[in-house]
């Protein structure tokens, strides 16, 4: 890291107090006098990026307008503020301010940097072993970028992530009941009773339509492209003919990561 270059390394751990805002940092959001958002140098930014990834064998970045949109009010904040940070006093963490704008992810990462020209963002990004890995990390396939014109010098704040599609509870469970239905069961057209065990802390759900329950399966991921390997064990047991598939909201988790909640009971 150079030392006339200020560059800092997101991590999710770290923490700081809601303290009051500073009088100048109250007007950060709206951009004015040299406070332009520098679209061309975000494109220049995000095409080396892609080269770079080419290069490594990742694949490429592509644009995220949430994230670009979170990527520029916290540029702006940069620029008001002076020395750059990942989060200031009063200002939420990263997952949540991607969340607020909009963005869907289960991976979320954030390069910032000053330096004078867009080319010399990129270069300090992979000179920078924490800040190279994120930016050619395998699992993050989008990205936001805001590049900032303030106190004679540019402003940059590139958010990557592992986008998740927004799907609603039937969309869902059409993905989960098209991976049950492979190992042969017939699915049950009324998914009231996954629905409703999804939504349980735990147990058996009871007998519904003269079919009794014999296994149930509740978790939560982001993935919908595969099944938990204890599921998959017991369909591939042979013991199990039909199966309700359902999903629900999902519970709490760390930050605002999307992930997705799913009950399947097997008869």
């Amino acid at each position: 890291m150079k030392s006339s270059r200020c560059l800092y390394l997101f991590l999710l751990a770290a923490g700081v107090a809601g303290l009051a805002l500073s009088a100048r940092a109250q007007a950060y959001a709206q951009p004015s006098g040299a406070q332009v958002n520098l679209q061309a140098q975000a494109e220049q930014i995000l095409e080396l990026a892609n080269q770079a990834r080419a290069r490594a064998g990742a694949g490429p970045l592509q644009w995220d307008p949430a994230l670009a949109a979170a990527a520029l009010k916290h540029c702006l904040r940069m620029v008001a503020e002076g020395p750059i940070a990942h989060r200031y006093a009063g200002e939420e963490d990263l997952s949540v301010r991607a969340a607020e704008a909009g963005a869907h992810f289960s991976v979320i990462e954030e390069n910032v940097a000053i330096a004078p020209t867009a080319p010399e963002i990129h270069e300090e990004w992979m000179e920078s072993q924490g800040h190279r890995e994120n930016l050619l990390n395998p699992q993050v396939d989008h990205v936001g970028i805001a590049v900032v014109q303030g106190r004679r010098t540019l402003y940059a704040v590139a958010d990557y992530s592992r986008a998740v599609e927004k799907k609603s509870a039937a969309q869902v469970e059409a993905e989960i009941a098209t991976l049950v239905a492979a190992s042969g069961l017939a699915i049950l057209r009324d998914p009231s009773a996954a629905r409703a065990t999804c939504a349980d802390d735990g147990g058996m759900p009871p007998a519904t339509g003269g079919l009794q329950p014999h296994f149930v399966m509740r978790w939560q991921d982001a993935e919908l492209t595969r099944l938990p390997q204890e599921l998959v064990e017991h369909l591939q047991s042979g013991r199990f003919r039909m199966a309700d598939v359902g999903s629900c909201p999902a519970r709490e988790v760390e930050g605002s990561f999307t992930s997705y909640r799913i009950a399947v009971i097997l008869y």
